[in-house]
């Protein structure tokens, strides 16, 4: 009796499990989780937006409270420091939306920039809520102390921040240039408030307000760009 050569099986190719309409469902599919992931992506853009407004509504604020233009009242002086809080939100929407693109560089700005917003928000609770109370002579004296060099520390830090991640967004590409040249512009003079007359701190005020408020306005119109790609 002649053994009979078992023919070998062909393997299944993976493909011969799926129907016909199984790819075009797939994408499908796929399409649709990235919608739903670019959803959180473009709200976090806007709230970043809408901080930045609100940051340089609040500048816009000190500027006239500083110019005698407003009263100057307990509310004034708690607004302050919230101007500093706010401009936190829309500089982590910039660095996600378009800061990463610069790489290292990119986020060591990022992260200088922001340590050194979070320490002006102490140096304008200091200004607005402890100093507008103090007498000048006291004032004077805390200011020879370690105070004084905690200020000046945390001026410094916000001007090289400020700097920092400007380039960075100029480096990563897809920010305007005016609006971030302007930024920087109106944070010289408020990093160095101790040595620039009254006038020229106004003026850093209102151009790193409109500064803030253009950026924030075009991330707004932005806002789906960044997920998009």
């Amino acid at each position: 009796m002649l053994a009979r050569t078992a023919e070998p099986r062909r393997p299944q190719s993976v493909t011969s499990f799926q129907s016909p309409a199984e790819g075009p469902r797939h994408k499908e599919n796929l399409a649709t989780v990235q919608s739903s992931a670019a959803v959180p992506s473009v709200t976090l853009y806007r709230l970043a937006s809408v901080a930045g407004v609100g940051s340089a509504l609040i500048l816009l604020v000190n500027a006239a409270k500083r110019s005698a233009l407003i009263a100057t009242t307990d509310l004034t002086q708690l607004l302050a420091p919230v101007a500093e809080i706010l401009a936190l939100g829309l500089v982590v929407g910039l660095f996600l939306a378009f800061g990463r693109r610069a790489g290292l560089l990119g986020t060591i700005a990022f992260a200088v920039n922001f340590f050194a917003l979070a320490g002006l928000v102490g140096v304008e609770v200091v200004i607005n809520l402890v100093f507008s109370k103090l007498p000048l002579t006291t004032i004077i004296d805390l200011r020879a102390g370690p105070l004084g060099l905690a200020l000046v520390v945390s001026s410094v830090l916000f001007l090289l921040g400020t700097l920092a991640f400007v380039i960075s967004l100029v480096v990563a590409r897809g920010v305007p240039r005016i609006p971030l040249a302007l930024y920087f512009m109106g944070a010289v003079p408020i990093a160095l408030r101790a040595f620039v007359p009254e006038w020229a701190l106004d003026l850093g005020l209102v151009i790193l307000a409109a500064a803030i408020a253009w950026l924030a306005g075009w991330l707004w119109i932005r806002a789906s760009a960044p997920t998009s790609r």
